[in-house]
């Protein structure tokens, strides 16, 4: 299953993606986020690999998170028509995700966050997931991207919303 979602934010793109690359911003934005600690590696650095837990309702997931392109390294001072890419995998049990991110600069103070989402399922129960219920994949790839840009734009944190 392959889709993909963008979104434009009222930020300069360096801002965006120094602000997606923080691990002490994750928890304000990532709603459901228990804990994301690097197994391997540097947080957020290509080859990192990371222990990821996620509770949604009544299920808790646990996944591992593999940084797989980071273009630039440097998140400082990069150049206007330069689009920064930011990739990984991850894997759970009964799946395997890739999520390849792009950030281009749109206009002055702007940014345009194009999201390219891929599944692959392993077991029964998460195929049957994938057929019977695609969209929430996507939905819940958007309710991500929009608590970011609402973290990021106004300083809003999931945690502190109720419902």
């Amino acid at each position: 299953m392959k889709y993909t979602v963008s979104m434009e934010i009222a930020l300069p793109r360096e801002r965006v993606v120094q602000l997606l690359a923080d691990p002490e911003h994750l928890p304000k934005w990532l709603r459901g986020l228990v804990l994301h600690e690097p197994l391997s590696g540097v947080h957020g650095q290509v080859g990192t690999k990371s222990r990821v837990v996620l509770q949604m309702g009544q299920q808790k997931m646990e996944c591992t998170e593999t940084i797989t392109r980071r273009e630039p390294v440097d998140l400082h001072g990069i150049a206007g028509e330069t689009v920064v890419h930011y990739e990984r995998e991850i894997v759970g049990q009964g799946m395997w995700s890739a999520a390849r991110e792009r950030f281009t600069e749109t206009g002055l103070g702007t940014t345009l966050w194009v999201s390219e989402n891929e599944y692959r399922f392993s077991s029964l129960l998460m195929r049957l997931v994938g057929l019977l219920m695609p969209g929430a994949f996507r939905k819940q790839s958007l309710q991500h991207m929009q608590d970011f840009k609402a973290f990021a734009e106004h300083g809003k944190d999931v945690r502190e919303a109720k419902g």
